[in-house]
């Protein structure tokens, strides 16, 4: 492979951006490295696919460029492994590649792949594709930070293939409960529910209906944040079960949890003696629980304290 050298188009602050270079000629990574190290990035290098891997994993670069053929583990394969492993594969991988037909372009992005430059490399050119894709994420990863911080549910996805590319830890641990691993797309590791309704999002966009799962009295609810990216797609997910709600109901009231328990199975029409056989105690127990409601809720009467309670988990949901 050879690299013209052209003149460096002048870069801004990298925020000292790590970069990745993966390729197996050394003059190749020499005058790469030299070119991204004197724009201000640190410059990490592996001349194999093993190294590379293990190159990834250690250092979590914030972009990586991989040369496409290699001896041993190919680009693709190592553009693969990363995509599959979840402490890479948020990471974008520019593919270097000499190989312009359609397949080879295709193979780079069913693989994961970002991008590709083809050889030989223009540094200016490969400057300008970092900057880009560097660009877009740090912005979904500010995204991700804040949702993180809020405790949201949420998943970025690839538009072109449906891989999830990052998930908070709340929609990991929901994601891992409603679905199964035989359910698991074995190319993108998407669940195959999700990855349907992701090609119906394509088709019909942000107006297209949300993608509900069912595991016995709990439902997973998939909604559109934004389409309107076109490197990755924000999910937002929402659980709606007994569970869920009598949380709802504490968090949103102030009550405690056997409270909200009351009022939860009051709003479904239950009877105290109903509610006792429910909860394990006696009517009056449960009667008093009730009375702690009204008085905190505001209200007087069952009716109103069931009207309140489903008016706000309304506007909760539709929130």
């Amino acid at each position: 492979m050879m690299v013209s050298k052209k003149p460096l188009a002048p870069e801004s602050n990298k925020d000292t951006a790590v970069v990745l270079i993966v390729d197996d000629v050394p003059e190749n990574l020499a005058v790469l490295h030299d070119a991204l190290d004197e724009s201000g990035y640190m410059v990490l290098v592996a001349n194999n696919g093993e190294a590379a891997l293990a190159r990834a994993e250690e250092a979590r670069p914030d972009i990586i460029l991989l040369d496409a053929i290699m001896p041993g583990i190919d680009g693709f394969e190592v553009c693969a492994r990363l995509k599959a492993n979840l402490n890479t594969r948020h990471i974008p991988v520019v593919f270097m590649t000499g190989l312009t037909e359609s397949e080879h372009v295709v193979a780079g992005f069913s693989v994961g792949g970002t991008d590709y430059v083809t050889k030989p490399i223009r540094t200016a050119e490969v400057l300008a594709r970092i900057s880009t894709h560097l660009q877009a994420s740090r912005q979904m990863h500010q995204a991700r930070g804040a949702l993180d911080a809020f405790g949201q549910a949420a998943i970025a996805v690839l538009p072109s293939s449906g891989r999830i590319v990052w998930q908070t830890p709340l929609a990991r641990g929901w994601m891992q409960r409603y679905f199964a691993e035989s359910e698991l797309h074995a190319d993108t590791l998407t669940p195959l529910p999700l990855l349907k309704w992701l090609g119906s999002l394509a088709a019909g966009g942000i107006d297209s209906p949300p993608l509900t799962v069912v595991q016995g009295s709990g439902r997973l609810i998939f909604s559109p944040a934004d389409l309107n990216a076109e490197e990755q797609w924000i999910i937002i997910l929402r659980e709606e079960s007994d569970a869920a709600q009598i949380e709802a109901l504490m968090q949103t009231f102030g009550l405690t949890q056997r409270e909200s328990e009351v009022l939860y199975w009051a709003i479904k029409g239950k009877t105290n003696k109903d509610i006792g056989d429910i909860l394990g105690t006696s009517p009056r127990t449960v009667n008093k629980h009730m009375e702690h409601v009204f008085a905190k809720l505001g209200v007087e009467t069952r009716t109103a304290a069931a009207a309140l309670a489903t008016s706000k988990l309304r506007t909760l949901k539709a929130g």
